[in-house]
This record gives structure tokens, sequence and C-alpha cells, in this order.
């Protein structure tokens, strides 16, 4: 059993064991080679903001404004008014999806995004 044992145990690679040396002659281990380069700050920056984002959504536009911006970005689960979003619409068939013009609907997001945007920034400034 203990031969059985140490032999599955030698295959084993622990991830700060060193394979091999680069140019310089300085050991390198697995842990540097698959190392993400993505900045785990700004990935949590990015939740939040996210997160924040859906709240102002539902705090600050109201039913219709909601509507147009869920469909128009694609954004599911807004609220209880907005539907699951596969993609991305255009204004064009926001607008035919509603019966609305699409220049009603450009208003209509415009309007919506300065809310947005006014929210964000009211919040950082405080």
């Amino acid at each position: 059993m203990h031969f059985r044992k140490t032999k599955r145990q030698s295959a084993d690679v622990h991830i700060e064991q060193p394979i091999g040396v680069d140019k310089d002659g300085k050991p390198i281990t697995i842990a540097e080679i698959i190392r993400d380069s993505v900045n785990l700050q700004d990935v949590a920056e990015l939740r939040i903001n996210l997160k924040k984002l859906y709240n102002y959504i539902n705090e600050e536009l109201e039913a219709r404004e909601r509507q147009i911006i869920c469909k128009r970005y694609g954004l599911a689960h807004c609220s209880n008014h907005c539907t699951k979003v596969e993609k991305a619409m255009t204004q064009q068939e926001v607008a035919n999806s509603l019966g609305i013009s699409r220049s009603y609907v450009s208003r209509i997001e415009k309007r919506a995004l300065a809310k947005l945007k006014e929210r964000f920034i009211n919040e950082d400034g405080e």
C-alpha cells in the first residue's frame, strides 16, 4: 500500500514547484505561467458599478425609459418590467417592438442615459 501511495504522489506537481529556468537563470513555476493578467481590483470595481447601474435603472427611470434601456443594451432583469433580452436591439427594433417611432426611442434613451449619468456623478461626488 505504501508503495502505491508514494508512486501516485510522485507524479503530483505542485503549483509553486519550479519546472524550469528563464533566460536569466531564475526558476519558473507553474503559477507564473498560468497567472492571469486580469486585475482583480478592476473586476471588483466593475461588478460594484454594474450593481449600482441596475439599482439606478430601477430607482431613477420611469417604466418606459427602463424598458427602452433594457432592450437597447441587452440588459436582462433590470426590473420586473424588463423581460430577458438575448441581445442588444437597434433603435428601430425597439421602436417596432413598442409601436413608437425611432426618433422617440432616441429621445427617451438620451434622457434616460442623462439621468443615469447624473446619478453616477452625484454618487461619486458625495
